[in-house]
């Protein structure tokens, strides 16, 4: 999210819960990508301790039909739209409490969801209130077609790494990633390969991603957000 925004969602939290300490952690998450972004979200979050309150807003049914929520999971809270965006966070905690957020709509900004209603929803839970609202009795807006594990590329950071939805846990090292119609070898770290070349690694969070030794895997290889990944045990060689 670049712009104002996020300096406003931040505004909002710190006007109803001013001792909060805020963190980023994807300011450029795929735009109008749930999907994308409920994979990242899943991996990334484990990083924090329990207790976390993250304000996620991939939004583009904001306004629409769709519910605003707070879920706790695994000891996390978890405030935004109800559109499929912490489905595999929910998945992978077994179980879930949730609250259908209640605000009027006439009192808010009808496209800004993130400042006038998550934003002090997540304020509320750090100062030990309960979320503004009603247990939710149907529970999430459920994705059982999203796989546990995603064969695609979600996210390509400035560097022109290529993150997939996919656990390192899942895939063997002696299998080739194919994206592109190109078959790419494992490498452990970026010094493994040489200069230049494109290799498939597990990143720090435990994703599969696809990187080039000092360049650029996004341009060299033409991949964009969506694009599929495949593993086989075709090697490819350097």
């Amino acid at each position: 999210m670049e712009g104002p925004y996020i300096g406003q969602v931040k505004a909002r939290i710190l006007a109803n819960a001013p001792g909060a300490t805020i963190l980023d952690l994807f300011s450029d998450a795929p735009a109008h990508n749930p999907k994308a972004s409920a994979y990242l979200l899943a991996a990334y979050a484990g990083a924090f301790p329990a207790g976390t309150i993250f304000v996620a807003v991939v939004d583009p049914g904001v306004g629409g039909a769709r519910a605003g929520i707070a879920m706790e999971a695994g000891g996390q809270w978890f405030v935004g739209p109800d559109n499929g965006l912490f489905e595999i966070a929910a998945r992978r905690a077994g179980s879930t409490d949730l609250w259908e957020l209640d605000y009027e709509p006439g009192s808010v900004s009808a496209s800004f969801h993130g400042r006038d209603v998550f934003a002090p929803s997540a304020a509320r839970l750090e100062i030990g209130s309960a979320p503004p609202g009603a247990v939710a009795v149907a529970g999430l807006d459920r994705q059982p077609d999203w796989p546990d594990d995603l064969a695609e590329i979600v996210y390509i950071d400035r560097f022109g790494n290529a993150i997939t939805g996919m656990r390192g846990s899942f895939v063997k090292p002696s299998f080739a990633l194919r994206v592109n119609h190109v078959y790419l070898d494992y490498a452990g770290v970026f010094s493994d390969v040489p200069k230049g070349t494109a290799f498939w690694y597990v990143n720090s969070n435990g994703l599969v991603e696809i990187a080039v030794n000092q360049g650029r895997a996004a341009d060299m290889l033409d991949i964009e957000v969506g694009a599929g990944v495949w593993f086989g045990a075709q090697e490819s060689g350097y």
